[in-house]
């Protein structure tokens, strides 16, 4: 399938290249909304110190990595 030139001579990105930016966009809300919710939740349960630092990036990775995992699916599909 050929690719598609837009009106000034760039061409499109390719599905993997938009596979990729909707990985790292999915990436970056899930950290941030990992952070808050990972802060609201080890707060709660009475987390202090390096074991409160642990619990909110091991949210912040899981929740990233679960998001950015999704919007790429999603943006592969919607391709």
């Amino acid at each position: 399938m050929p690719v598609a030139v837009g009106p000034y001579g760039q061409s499109q990105p390719s599905c993997f290249d938009r596979m990729k930016m909707g990985f790292v966009m999915g990436c970056a809300v899930g950290t941030a909304a990992g952070a808050l919710f990972g802060t609201f939740s080890c707060l709660r349960i009475g987390m202090r110190g390096r074991e409160l630092m642990g619990g909110i990036g091991k949210t912040m990775m899981q929740s990233g990595g679960t998001f950015g995992t999704f919007m790429a699916i999603g943006m592969g599909i919607r391709f």
